[in-house]
């Protein structure tokens, strides 16, 4: 199993992150995401810096790491330009971006609705979902985040990864098999502890959320 974390990209500026990518990567870590949001969940005051550009810069400086947004929402832009963003990205970190996509929810309209992108209807982002998907499968490592039954079913048919986030290891052995799947989420106090029930459980990926404890998973990496 793949090991990531979430860097610290609701600030104003990306020196955390980019001190958080280095040391996962002293760490022996596998890979950095970056949340695409315009503010961090219900505190529309605070600072969101677009992951696309921090990623990019991070993909320069740790040339070890793979490099995703977890996940990158359809319907903040068109479909075209969120393509040319990944394969941009792909460009300067051949062979280690992981597109990982998704449709959005009730949590994030607010921010789509401030800035006049509208929110569309769940089968309107399914499609756009659908057709990002097709145009990057053939390209990169295509993740899609966990949703409706209509969106998991969307992302079995053209075979590409399931990403889940916070749910238990049972959750995780279920939807393993079908395909394959990744989780996201905060580790808990017992890092290893749960490193260990998420790979028993099929996931490929355990990406952690903050609070991180790096010198725990470097533990675990370590051990296996």
């Amino acid at each position: 199993m793949k090991l990531g974390v979430l860097l610290p990209t609701f600030r104003d500026d990306a020196e955390g992150a980019f001190v958080v990518a280095s040391e996962a990567e002293r760490a022996g870590l596998d890979g950095v995401f970056a949340f695409d949001h315009l503010w961090p969940m219900g505190s529309p005051r605070r600072p969101a810096l677009a992951p696309f550009p921090v990623l990019a810069a991070i993909a320069l400086r740790c040339p070890s790491l793979y490099v995703g947004p977890l996940v990158a929402r359809v319907g903040l832009v068109a479909t075209s330009k969120l393509v040319e963003q990944f394969t941009t990205l792909s460009a300067l970190a051949p062979g280690r971006v992981i597109a990982a996509l998704g449709t959005g929810d009730k949590l994030s309209e607010a921010e789509q609705v401030a800035y006049g992108l509208g929110h569309l209807a769940a089968d309107q982002r399914r499609h756009l979902l659908g057709e990002a998907i097709d145009a990057l499968a053939p390209l990169l490592s295509v993740w899609c985040g966990a949703g409706s039954a209509q969106t998991n079913q969307l992302a079995r048919d053209r075979g590409v990864v399931i990403n889940l986030w916070g749910a238990p290891p049972g959750a995780v052995r279920e939807l393993s098999l079908s395909g394959e799947v990744s989780w996201a989420g905060p580790l808990g106090e017992d890092v290893e502890v749960t490193l260990g029930a998420l790979e028993g459980a099929g996931a490929t990926w355990a990406v952690a959320a903050a609070p991180l404890q790096l010198d725990a998973m470097r533990a675990w990496r370590r051990a296996h």
